[in-house]
């Protein structure tokens, strides 16, 4: 994919079964050990609050939470490296947040690896703390690397 034609603000709309191969050809961009079809499938059946986010009629980005009670996961939110560092992460992640508080989250979690230092840094900035470890979480070149968990409030 090349990189998309700016256009502010991107759109943002539930993720579709339609939606799915263009999000599993961006995650195998984006990481080097990327979910699977039938993971995102398993996604929207179960069903996972799935969004996809648009820049001129091209999916540039995907989110995926789950919401129980009064707590949402974060479980994947990604922007296609084409189009990364011009604050479309920011972008959806406020609207993956804003989503959960109006689902009736009042907090939301989510792993990141510790080599991700551009998703620290918008978390950060988001406001997430650090709240643990989970050891040998992620799969890596060469073995395993930790996942550190965040978390932040959401108000009541």
């Amino acid at each position: 994919m090349s990189a998309a034609v700016e256009h502010w603000p991107p759109s943002v709309r539930p993720m579709a079964e339609a939606d799915v191969e263009a999000v599993v050809v961006l995650e195998r961009r984006a990481y080097e050990f990327p979910w699977s079809r039938g993971i995102f499938l398993d996604c929207l059946r179960v069903p996972y609050d799935c969004h996809v986010v648009e820049e001129g009629g091209l999916l540039v980005g995907y989110s995926v939470m789950s919401m129980a009670a009064s707590e949402a996961h974060l479980l994947n939110l990604c922007i296609s490296p084409a189009v990364q560092g011009r604050g479309l992460g920011g972008f959806l992640l406020n609207h993956v947040l804003q989503h959960a508080k109006a689902g009736g989250a009042r907090v939301i979690y989510l792993e990141v690896r510790p080599s991700n230092s551009a998703a620290l840094s918008l978390y950060d900035r988001a406001g997430f703390s650090r709240i643990g470890v989970r050891r040998n979480y992620y799969r890596a070149v060469g073995g395993r690397e930790d996942a550190l968990v965040l978390a932040r409030s959401l108000g009541p």
